[in-house]
């Protein structure tokens, strides 16, 4: 079945996580791209100044608070998008937390905190947008899950397991809303380590400072491809191309990833300071409003998901760069030429 999706200027796009990192960096990009925008979190105080941001550059938006581990919470999320625009076109499933500890030192209710966020609520919100996409002749789910959705790496183990669960579970709905012929596209965006505040809203029980395990990523790259498959149905997108080799590695050749994560991961996770922040954000909003976070290595853009984005854009600059090799080849050999017979 052949989809077809509105451009962002003619779109409701609905965005949980949207007070800091990727959800925000998505929520200010599609505001300026003219799609009205639905920002949820629980941090209503950061989300007011967000949508007071886009109004005053000439957008649309409205905010709800909202904990998207709680069923209810989700659904009045899509009562204020139909309330107030008539409906949603795009539902982005961006909220999600960490945890870095050993899977025997994390406690029971950390680890259903966790799953309540990043498994429950995106979830929740699938299956709330895929009942009103039905309805209004098509759009896309959008759900962020991770290249820990192909590859687990300790410490992280049950953020590992919960974007495991996000994928199968978002593999699954596609399948049967294909089987429906409804006209929504289903998309599972795989980031690696991306330079967000992940770490200081992760729930840290490890004595250092945790960090990202490099290659790191800016979340830009992860909001240009959300909004380029909010108008183009994609079936997944990995964002770096680190993220794609690793998952092709555990595919292919999964003893030495798991050597990679038994050898290397564990002290690429810690930074050389004493922790600071125990808590994080699992249990209550932390201080949103930040898109970057504070990664001190070096963060890169990523040509691979750029590539898959952007193909036609992709295959000229190939192109042009392979006529200008050629034509630099030529006047080479044509100067080579020019020697010879002059000599």
């Amino acid at each position: 079945m052949t989809l077809t999706l509105k451009s962002l200027k003619d779109q409701v796009i609905v965005i949980t996580g949207a007070s800091s990192g990727i959800g925000l960096a998505t929520a200010l990009k599609a505001a300026r791209k003219g799609a009205k925008v639905v920002l949820a979190s629980r941090n209503g105080e950061a989300l007011a100044k967000i949508e007071d941001q886009i109004k005053q550059e000439g957008g649309q938006a409205i905010h709800v608070v909202a904990d998207v581990g709680r069923e209810a919470d989700v659904h009045k999320i899509a009562d204020a998008a139909i309330g107030r625009f008539g409906g949603f076109d795009t539902w982005v499933n961006d909220a999600g937390v960490s945890i870095y500890g050993r899977l025997s030192e994390v406690t029971d209710e950390d680890n259903r905190r966790l799953f309540d966020t990043n498994f429950w609520g995106l979830v929740y919100g699938s299956l709330a947008a895929a009942q009103h996409l039905r309805s209004r002749n098509g759009g896309a789910i959008i759900n962020i899950g991770s290249v820990l959705s192909d590859v687990a790496i300790p410490i992280q183990g049950m953020y590992s397991a919960s974007k495991h669960a996000v994928k199968g579970f978002t593999d699954a709905l596609r399948m049967e809303l294909e089987d429906e012929n409804a006209p929504i596209s289903v998309t599972l965006i795989k980031p690696a380590a991306i330079n967000t505040p992940y770490t200081e809203h992760a729930r840290n029980y490890m004595d250092e400072e945790p960090t990202l395990p490099p290659p790191v990523y800016q979340p830009d790259e992860v909001a240009d491809a959300i909004l380029y498959a909010a108008t183009h149905p994609q079936r997944d997108l990995f964002i770096g191309g680190g993220g794609k080799i690793m998952s092709s590695m555990n595919k292919y050749a999964p003893s030495v990833m798991d050597w990679v994560g038994e050898n290397m991961m564990i002290d690429q996770q810690k930074k050389k300071q004493p922790a600071q922040h125990h808590e994080g954000s699992l249990h209550h909003h932390g201080h949103d409003g930040e898109i970057y976070g504070n990664y001190d290595g070096h963060v890169q853009k990523s040509v691979y998901t750029r590539a898959k984005t952007h193909p036609v854009i992709t295959g000229v600059a190939i192109a042009a760069a392979s006529a200008a090799a050629i034509a630099l080849l030529g006047k080479n050999s044509l100067n080579k030429l020019d020697r010879d017979l002059t000599k």
